[in-house]
């Protein structure tokens, strides 16, 4: 008796698992089954880098938001820095210098420093130099030069494909962003960028590390000035 007992609850517990399979079967045909919650998507990071060539200031700025501001050098009278809409194309760890015949190892020589992020029009990055005391001024060859600390944490922020928009005199967005005293201010900290931001492509390859980098004219020399 007791051996059909257990017969009669196992039989009653098979259909009960069977009547639960055929509902579920059924809500996924009717495009109602409810999907177990997990972690939710996560939004594509869109990245801009403003640079103002008046203030000498350099913005990364991630869905529209300030996330560092950094002090810059910018290109001197005579060797202005490029006004535009440009692109990072390559991102490059350690470069070694080579122009005109010249070749500089990495090294504190460098005039690129630890880092190259080179844009979409020949001879012009983002880069270190080997003048630190230039930082702040308008006195490289056109590109745009940062301390190494800055520079080495800015790069591991950025991908290739990611928007520079570098501009010449002061408008109204850079007026706000870089005359803010911090970036807690709430008008800075939610700053929507009046422009189009360009989404940065998925990374899939490091940045090449100990890649020559040739640097068209204008040109940083080796002795930054």
């Amino acid at each position: 008796m007791k051996i059909q007992a257990n017969i009669k609850i196992l039989a009653a517990m098979a259909m009960l698992t069977l009547a639960l399979g055929t509902h579920a079967l059924a809500q996924t045909s009717n495009g109602s089954m409810t999907v177990a919650k997990g972690s939710p998507a996560v939004s594509p990071v869109e990245r801009r880098i403003l640079v103002s060539l008046e203030d000498r200031k350099l913005a990364l700025l991630e869905n529209g938001d300030v996330k560092k501001i950094y002090t810059v050098a910018v290109g001197k009278p005579s060797t202005p820095s490029p006004v535009g809409s440009f692109v990072i194309e390559r991102r490059v760890a350690n470069p070694t210098y080579s122009h005109k015949g010249q070749r500089v190892e990495p090294g504190p020589g460098n005039p690129v420093g630890t880092r190259w992020m080179g844009l979409n029009v020949r001879g012009y990055g983002i880069h270190g130099t080997n003048a630190p005391k230039s930082i702040g001024k308008a006195a490289s060859h056109g590109c745009i030069r940062m301390s190494k600390a800055d520079l080495e944490e800015l790069f591991d922020l950025v991908r290739a494909g990611d928007e520079v928009e570098i501009v010449g005199q002061r408008n109204e967005e850079t007026a706000l962003l870089f005359a803010a005293p911090t970036l807690s201010e709430p008008s800075v900290a939610n700053l929507q960028t009046a422009q189009a931001i360009v989404p940065a492509p998925a990374d899939t390859h490091a940045a090449a590390s100990n890649e020559v980098v040739s640097i068209a004219q204008p040109v940083d020399q080796t002795t930054s000035r």
